[in-house]
């Protein structure tokens, strides 16, 4: 398989396109037509450095505003070795000549954070998939979100880096705003809010700024480690916690620790933080990650991906769910792009690299005792040259967990199983491959021992 480096113009023309269909559909038709639909592709980009256009410095400054950061997420989702995406003007037309088309929007407002924010359409709670590590962080952001006044404020998340965090507060803004269509809401990260303020500061122009922000009905703060040592935003930070508190609006705050361990703060904003309801997300566990993987595939409907390659992602992909997610969309999007059927073979070769990189180091001697110890049998007798039944098909199932759990070739794992030929673990592997889908206790064995040796 080609490297990301050599996928050359027109793998990065496709994705572009595939880019540019997930920012219609997020962004709805007159948002799309008026400000993404005229950003073009640039001659010279790469798959690691893609360069967007625009016809004027005005609508070039609204997007880097407004969707850099969603742009460069979105690329990295089917070619995630783009480092970074750069957008520039194409011309330099003035002003006046954009103002004067009838189809124009209006100018964006001087300060973004009085914008009323467009929530991710995929993150919703619908689309949260829910178990014991996310379930009290989940059920708090939907009583957060329910008309009336909050039985908690302010609602701290926090998680490490990919959890869903992000994700909840999205949710939390669509189901708020639905459910109170007069109500205004700010979400913002940690460091633009730092960036707005230090603007204000600047300006001379604080007063404006604490308005706007105190005036709406939901804040949401995503990142907040990020202002950890800047005493001038946390002190602005702190006075806004305590307005919200005592005002009785909502507040909702994520970062990547819990209050007490925020470095760079204040012992009295960590612990005005803490006097709400504190709820953390837990990484992910082995069966929450399938469900996760298979949810996405169902908003998937020409992916065809076999039961063996979703296992393969949900057990090897153990860091965070965004980047399992990635995982997914490159897999997706390498056979979309090669028009390659995805296989267990295509998915190990494609995915190569990640899986190298977030592999815990399973031995085939652990597998071996797991397997041996599952089916009762000596862990001498798996590589033994008996062939009973009872013997043999442990051994394959065996041959099957070394090959999909390690990254020994086929020779190495024949001579851990007696000597054998690397033409008898293939057939192993085809083997259980076949029974999967047919035997279920075969299938449940599998995925018992998976478990065990992902845990």
């Amino acid at each position: 398989m080609q490297s990301v480096e050599r996928i050359g113009m027109e793998a990065v023309s496709k994705a572009w396109a595939h880019v540019r269909g997930n920012l219609r559909r997020s962004a709805g038709q007159r948002l799309f037509d008026q400000w993404l639909k005229p950003v073009t592709l640039v001659e010279g980009s790469t798959a690691t450095a893609v360069r967007l256009g625009l016809p004027s410095a005005f609508m070039t400054q609204w997007v880097r505003n407004h969707y850099a950061e969603r742009l460069l997420l979105e690329f990295r989702g089917v070619l995630p070795d783009v480092e970074a995406v750069t957008l520039e003007t194409l011309a330099d037309e003035p002003l006046r000549v954009l103002t004067a088309e009838p189809e124009a929007a209006p100018a964006p407002r001087a300060a973004p954070l009085v914008e009323r924010p467009t929530f991710d359409p995929r993150f919703t709670f619908e689309h949260f998939v829910v178990d014991s590590t996310n379930r009290v962080a989940f059920n708090a952001a939907r009583a957060v979100a329910e008309p009336g006044t909050p039985r908690f404020s302010p609602l701290y998340l926090h998680s490490g880096t990919g959890q869903g965090k992000t994700h909840l507060m999205h949710a939390l803004g669509h189901a708020f705003l639905d459910a109170n269509p007069g109500a205004t809401a700010i979400y913002v990260t940690g460091e633009r809010f730092m960036f707005e303020f230090v603007q204000a500061l600047r300006a001379k122009d604080t007063h404006a700024f604490k308005t706007r922000l105190r005036s709406v009905d939901l804040l949401m703060i995503d990142d907040l480690q990020f202002i950890g040592g800047k005493d001038a935003t946390q002190e602005e930070f702190f006075h806004t916690v305590n307005e919200f508190m005592s005002s009785g609006k909502r507040l909702v705050i994520a970062a990547d620790r819990a209050p007490q361990a925020l470095e760079g703060f204040e012992s009295r904003l960590a612990g005005r933080l803490g006097s709400g309801l504190v709820a953390d997300i837990k990484p992910a566990e082995l069966e929450l990650r399938r469900a996760i993987v298979v949810r996405k595939l169902a908003a998937m409907p020409a992916v065809d991906m076999p039961d063996e390659v979703i296992d393969l992602l949900a057990a090897r992909i153990t860091s965070n769910v965004r980047e399992l997610e990635g995982a997914l969309n490159r897999l997706v999007a390498y056979a979309n792009l090669s028009n390659e059927t995805i296989t267990i073979d295509f998915a190990t070769v494609t995915l190569g690299e990640v899986l190298r990189s977030v592999q815990r180091r399973i031995t085939i001697d652990e597998i071996q005792r797991a397997v041996s110890a599952h089916f009762e049998v000596k862990q001498l007798d798996l590589i033994s040259e008996r062939r009973a039944v009872a013997i043999a098909r442990p051994r394959q199932i065996a041959m099957y967990l070394a090959k999909r759990l390690t990254t020994r070739s086929l020779p190495e794992i024949g001579r851990k199983f007696g000597g054998r030929d690397h033409s008898t673990v293939i057939h192993a592997v085809r083997r259980i491959e076949d029974l999967r889908t047919k035997d279920v206790e075969i299938d449940g064995a599998v995925r018992s021992l998976m478990r065990t040796l992902e845990g």
